[in-house]
């Protein structure tokens, strides 16, 4: 009997991703009116329904919002769009683009073909497409450290990822590791619904809400820093490994001063160092990271200073932060006993196992031009800095779409 070879099914395009990114280019390659299918694992938007905690907003303002053809249409352009806001609005884009979605489909293997193209498995058999956009993020996996596993079983641990609110944690105190925009966040979440916190600061930068009469995210539009591509930063692609700046859009915005919080009970240390006889061990540097934190915060307004004056803006008069609290003394260790829960907040890795192709530096990150790489047809879209700040935000990922299906065009006319 005569075997037949098994084909795959054919397709132009793989988007591998169903959130922001993978979305956006769903709407270029419907636009251009070229097949493809968008492969996720979950549901689409998965993250912002189940990784977010209930108190949840933007720390961007809702006029940043400009997916493709879905910019913010609300009557609160200046707000902070809460969860389930944020909900509402990526539901509507989908629901406007109907995209050919895979929900509820893992892609375990991607790897180039010899005739070119690529074969991808899923969880609902093989595919062969002739080009790739990896929009799977680059926060996939959360980071805990190893001595995690020795601490007592009567401590509660759980990532950022899965914080709720305070009242899903037990009676006791609760120890926050981390201070970039989640760890700071919850930590002050925690504060205000009456738990005993304890933080241990990295070294996450902070920024002022507003300054001189306006949100800082719009002085620094004006100021063409969102137009900024990662070769132009000073930092190159170094910029990629930069910690986000902690700040809040809640009750419609304001500073995260983790100096106030420790003036109203919260205990703050250095960075988490490890475990050991029964206490968790932190590094000094405490008053460092404040003082860098706060440095960072005036040269930003500083810059803006010189902006208001070299364009002449009429403006409310500049201001220097000044500390409203110094540690006299930097706590090195925290008993566990009277410990109930740790949230770890400590940020992600992305989960690349899947993708067979020689496109990853030592580190195991993707290289790639504006999310073009070496390899012929695979693209990555969504990730933090691909271009400029916003690739990885609602407010950048359209413009990065819009290239990538670009080039898209150009390397199928070439064929």
């Amino acid at each position: 009997m005569e075997m037949t070879e098994y084909k795959p099914h054919e397709i132009d395009v793989a988007v591998i991703g169903g959130g922001q990114a993978g979305l956006s280019a769903s709407y270029y390659l419907k636009e251009q009116g070229i097949s493809h299918i968008v492969f996720e694992r979950g549901q689409a938007m998965e993250a912002w329904r189940a990784q977010r905690w209930d108190n949840f907003c933007l720390v961007t303002p809702n006029w940043q919002c400009q997916l493709p053809g879905h910019g913010y249409g609300g009557a609160d352009p200046d707000g902070f769009m809460r969860k389930p806001e944020i909900i509402e609005y990526l539901e509507a884009f989908k629901k406007k683009l109907d995209p050919p979605l895979r929900e509820g489909v893992e892609v375990t293997r991607v790897a180039p073909r010899a005739q070119g193209g690529f074969e991808i498995v899923t969880s609902e058999g093989r595919f062969a497409a002739r080009q790739v956009v990896v929009a799977s993020g680059g926060y996939r996996e959360p980071i805990i450290p190893r001595f995690a596993e020795r601490l007592p079983t009567s401590i509660l641990q759980i990532q950022s990822a899965d914080y709720r609110n305070a009242a899903q944690l037990p009676e006791g105190e609760v120890l926050v590791v981390g201070s970039g925009q989640s760890g700071a966040q919850i930590a002050e979440d925690l504060h205000l619904a009456g738990k005993r916190v304890h933080l241990a600061v990295g070294n996450a930068p902070r920024c002022a809400r507003f300054y001189r009469g306006r949100d800082v995210v719009a002085w620094l539009a004006d100021m063409g820093y969102y137009e900024m591509s990662v070769e132009e930063h000073p930092l190159r692609e170094g910029v990629r490994d930069n910690t986000n700046h902690y700040v809040t859009g809640r009750d419609g915005g304001r500073d995260i001063d983790l100096r106030k919080f420790a003036a109203e009970g919260m205990q703050l240390y250095g960075a988490l160092d490890g475990f050991a006889q029964g206490a968790l061990r932190f590094k000094p540097g405490l008053t460092q990271a404040l003082d860098a934190a706060d440095a960072t915060y005036n040269s930003i307004n500083a810059a803006i200073d010189k902006f208001i004056a070299a364009q002449n803006i009429e403006a409310p008069p500049a201001s220097v932060y000044e500390p409203v609290w110094r540690p006299e003394a930097e706590p090195q260790a925290l008993n566990v006993d009277g410990l109930a829960a740790i949230i770890w907040c400590i940020g992600f890795k992305p989960d690349f196992g899947w993708l067979d192709a020689p496109v990853f530096n030592g580190a195991g990150r993707p290289e790639h031009r504006r999310g073009v790489t070496a390899q012929p047809g695979l693209y990555f879209l969504g990730l933090p800095w691909l271009h400029t700040w916003g690739s990885g935000r609602f407010s950048g990922v359209a413009r990065d779409a819009a290239f990538i299906v670009q080039q898209i065009v150009t390397a199928r006319a070439s064929v």
